[in-house]
């Protein structure tokens, strides 16, 4: 391989970690170079050592060993942790005594994409850290050296740690890992669970032959639910491709959303921790706020993104935190990084400490009428001034809104949200009523807004 031709692609610089379609926008020279700029970053903050994980995509092997030989010629050691979840390999960042973490994933994106989650010093490496690696590369601004390459399994360990003190009774549960990283984790979690197990797609094929490993899309749990109706179990849970963002269905199939899987989890974190800040993105409902507000806590609201979340949760110190797309974030107790195993256990625990069936705290939540996370393609340079535009109007108008990321707009019926991607050409959008009349006038006034912009929905 020509490693004097390392670069990355620009498309693959994304905000929260390196990203893009292997080999079209990300390759091993791709990979090569990010190990490179990492080291050398590793290296001026004082550090020597880091862990390194990939998760089962077809091309993580080989991106592996392009980044490893990158950062090892910067003179950092690496400890290779091998195949597993990116829980796991943030585990091994917070114990091992290590500087830093890469893991080698695609996440939920489509099976050909693949990239880099990287963590420096226990803090979140995204922004312009990113941004950093491709002005290395193009500079050539490299340290050098000759770094080792110990391989250490931390599976077992990691699943030690999972289970520590568990505070739960015996359900019937659902678990599909649908062919991701995470299914060698649930295999062993399962066998030391009480209860009743039932597992869905375990072995790891970057193939995803069954069904796309993403959580957040309800075609996604069609197997799940079948399995939780067939067997008449008590609830199941789901998981994305590197086993950071989990699903959720009760006993009658219906899906568990982020927001309210966070309110299940808000209940005795509060109760160990009273008036405690928890944190949720500005695509939650505010049916979790309030309901945050309602135990004593402190809601707060902040921008999309897991590397954004963490860092506001160390800000407040809170220690809970979510995101509707599945990413959970547990302090205190844990380390704050989002860890989607860790989520379940907690789930059945909450659900043990509450004395009521998953379906029942599923039940007990507001009726609303909502809209999903909907992706409007516009131009990757309109994108942002789309959003000021509309609301720089708004504002004009005295709305009642809320600038945290992007515009989340109150109403007598619900509210509406319009933001710009971080990672998409795309505007965001999403909308809650509390009927099906009240989010027609929140989708109408919406709707305003963006045919004054051009854009439909």
């Amino acid at each position: 391989m020509a490693r004097r031709a390392a670069a990355i692609h620009p498309t693959a610089l994304r905000e929260y970690d390196v990203r893009g379609t292997v080999p079209e926008t990300l390759d091993e020279r791709a990979a090569y170079a990010v190990g490179r700029g990492f080291a050398t970053r590793v290296r001026r903050a004082g550090g020597t050592r880091i862990a390194v994980g990939r998760d089962g995509r077809l091309s993580s092997p080989a991106l592996e060993a392009a980044l490893i030989e990158g950062l090892t010629a910067s003179g950092v050691d690496v400890i290779r942790l091998g195949l597993g979840p990116t829980p796991m390999v943030y585990f091994a960042e917070a114990t091992l005594g290590v500087d830093g973490a890469v893991q080698v994933t695609g996440s939920h994106n489509p099976r050909d994409d693949n990239g880099f989650k990287m963590v420096l010093q226990h803090r979140p490496f995204f922004g312009e850290d990113v941004q950093d690696l491709a002005r290395m590369a193009a500079a050539r601004d490299w340290t050098e050296g000759a770094g080792t390459v110990e391989a250490v399994d931390i599976l077992d360990a990691y699943v030690d740690r999972l289970l520590a003190g568990f505070e739960g009774g015996e359900y019937r549960i659902g678990w599909d890992c649908g062919s991701g990283a995470a299914g060698p984790v649930i295999e062993k979690l399962v066998q030391r669970l009480p209860g009743e197990h039932h597992t869905l797609f375990t072995d790891v094929d970057g193939h995803f032959p069954h069904h796309h490993p993403d959580p957040t899309v309800e075609a996604n749990l069609e197997a799940l639910k079948r399995l939780v109706a067939d067997r008449r179990l008590d609830f199941g849970f789901a998981f994305d491709g590197d086993g950071d963002r989990i699903g959720a269905v009760d006993g009658r199939g219906r899906v568990i959303w982020g927001d309210q899987i966070l309110m299940i989890l808000a209940g005795p974190t509060l109760a160990e921790h009273p008036g405690a800040p928890i944190v949720a993105d500005v695509k939650a409902s505010q049916a979790l706020f309030d309901h945050v507000a309602g135990l004593g806590g402190q809601p707060v609201m902040w921008k999309t993104g897991h590397s954004l979340m963490k860092t506001k949760m160390v800000e407040t110190a809170a220690p809970l935190g979510g995101e509707m797309s599945g990413h959970m974030f547990f302090a205190g107790e844990w380390y704050g990084f989002d860890d989607a195993h860790y989520a379940a256990i907690r789930l059945i625990r909450a659900a043990h400490l509450a004395g009521r069936s998953m379906t029942e705290l599923r039940g007990a939540m507001p009726a609303i009428v909502d809209i999903p996370e909907t992706r409007i393609t516009v131009a990757e340079a309109d994108k942002f001034a789309i959003v000021e535009r509309v609301c720089a109007a708004l504002r004009a108008q005295g709305a009642d809104i809320n600038e945290t990321d992007g515009v989340r707009v109150r109403t007598a019926d619900g509210w509406w949200l319009l933001r710009a991607s971080n990672t998409q050409a795309a505007l965001t959008v999403r909308a809650e009523a509390g009927d099906a009349a009240g989010l027609a006038r929140v989708l109408a006034e919406l709707d305003r807004y963006l045919a004054a912009e051009g854009v439909a929905r």
